[in-house]
């Protein structure tokens, strides 16, 4: 980025809320970043609530009247909610479809009938990818590991081989492919366009889930030996195979909304003509909340009746599924508010200043600041919508890719080494059965894999397209 376009930038930004000058920003995002991973970590105060005093924190020590803090982090909060909520919550309903109806167990069942032997670890790694399209993590890891468990108990398996295939999907579809929440608010926030990050993340997704998954499984394995504990018992969500949906139609629902999404960043690309009707039509059809209503839309029919699923029955599960993501919606409106205070504040303005000066590219600028985050409060959530806020203004100059390209850099340092501060570290180490110790020799090291190998393919990708 060249000084004059860094001048620019300042010239259109908006006036900050504070006068205060690089120093006192830089004590203020350190103070207000320490209190939130303070009453994260050792308060044990929801994220939610910790974002909101640490921006009220960092408002207060760059010196910004506190009225003119709370309208920008009200601001923030509406604006991300309004721009990623309903997406997070045409996406919980998908999920919750997919796993009450069956067709998770259809798409597991069916893949797992045609492999064996060697081909298991790359079956689960397309197992945890597909079902993890629409899941959020935390609902993947509890809908996957009883058949992991399965698999690795029936098959004589390694439980490592096995299980981090399994982990390593779910994982790199959480951190690089919308719409999860974390790239859905960093593409929010940076204004990156949706369907390009989304093919790029695919691209990025791919190889790197094949290193940190069937590759890094074969020394995970030899590291930490152990048996699929006997006490998790798989709980099937149907068990009559005949009243599940079938295998295509299930594919096809999940899938559904990123072939549209997909079929709107390819229309752009080759049309590239915004008064065109094709690519008018496919800008509406293509567009986030149109394609994931249409896979829910869809679902009723593929995955619900064909389930024996009423009509009485349908809008309870509806109900059901959006009650576990309020805390989802807080925690990423939250961010949402400390983005903009960092914004209104002027740090944006001086991240770009400091990034001009000592010549860090952007990208890896934005993947460390993700790493630091993700490190100290052991959420990728908070680690993806703290950076995002803080790097946003290095996109205003950037083309369509590159801006895809620093929300990708975003999402995989918010993976980096998961650890004792990560609720996804002890889910997995309880589901598995392990010490803390070997949880951070096989899981804690596969996500610094999963961080490592896509940032450098973003590095990589940065400099030939």
């Amino acid at each position: 980025m060249t000084r004059l376009s860094v001048e620019m930038l300042a010239a259109d930004a908006p006036e900050p809320i504070t006068s205060a000058g690089h120093a006192q920003l830089g004590i203020a995002v350190l103070a207000g970043i320490a209190v939130i991973v303070l009453l994260i970590t050792k308060s044990k105060l929801h994220a939610f609530l910790a974002l909101t005093i640490g921006s009220l924190a960092l408002g207060a020590i760059a010196g910004a009247p506190l009225d003119k803090v709370l309208t920008s982090f009200s601001t923030g909060l509406g604006t991300t909610v309004a721009g990623v909520g309903v997406l997070i919550a045409l996406g919980a309903m998908l999920g919750k479809m997919l796993a009450d109806s069956g067709g998770a167990d259809q798409i597991v069942d069916t893949i797992l009938a045609k492999a064996g032997g060697r081909s298991m670890p790359w079956a689960m790694v397309l197992i945890a990818s597909v079902i993890g399209l629409p899941l959020f993590f935390e609902v993947g890891i509890v809908l996957l590991i009883p058949v992991v468990l399965m698999v690795a108990k029936r098959g004589n398996y390694s439980l490592m081989r096995i299980g981090i295939p399994a982990l390593a999907g779910l994982s790199v579809m959480h951190g690089l492919v919308p719409p999860h929440p974390g790239p859905l608010v960093a593409i929010d926030a940076v204004k990156a366009d949706l369907g390009v990050t989304l093919a790029l993340g695919v691209l990025v997704a791919i190889p790197t889930v094949i290193i940190a998954g069937p590759l890094f499984s074969k020394y995970a394995a030899r590291w930490v030996d152990v048996p699929a504990p006997d006490r998790m018992i798989p709980q099937r969500a149907s068990e009559d195979l005949e009243k599940r949906p079938g295998f295509g139609a299930t594919l096809f629902t999940v899938l559904l909304p990123v072939i549209l999404m997909l079929a709107k960043a390819l229309v752009d690309i080759v049309v590239d003509d915004p008064e065109n009707l094709v690519q008018r039509v496919f800008d509406v059809i293509g567009a986030p909340m149109i394609a994931l209503l249409a896979s829910v839309l869809v679902g009723i029919f593929t995955l619900l009746r064909p389930a024996g699923f009423s009509k009485e029955r349908i809008s309870p599960l509806v109900e059901k599924s959006l009650a576990p993501i309020a805390g989802i919606l807080l925690i990423v409106g939250a961010g949402g508010g400390f983005k903009q205070t960092l914004i209104d504040t002027g740090v944006g303005q001086m991240v770009l200043d400091i990034s001009e000066d000592w010549s860090i590219p952007a990208l890896l600028l934005a993947w460390l600041i993700a790493v630091a985050i993700r490190l100290a409060t052991g959420s990728a959530t908070v680690a993806t919508v703290s950076a995002a806020g803080l790097v946003a203004p290095l996109a205003a100059d950037m083309s369509t890719t590159h801006a895809a390209l620093l929300v990708l850099a975003i999402g995989a340092g918010s993976l980096f080494f998961s650890h004792v501060n990560d609720a996804g570290f002890w889910m997995v180490k309880e589901y598995f059965g392990l010490s803390v110790g070997q949880n951070i020799k096989t899981w804690s090291v596969m996500e610094t894999i999963i961080s490592v190998v896509a940032g450098g393919i973003v590095l990589l990708l940065s400099l030939v397209i």
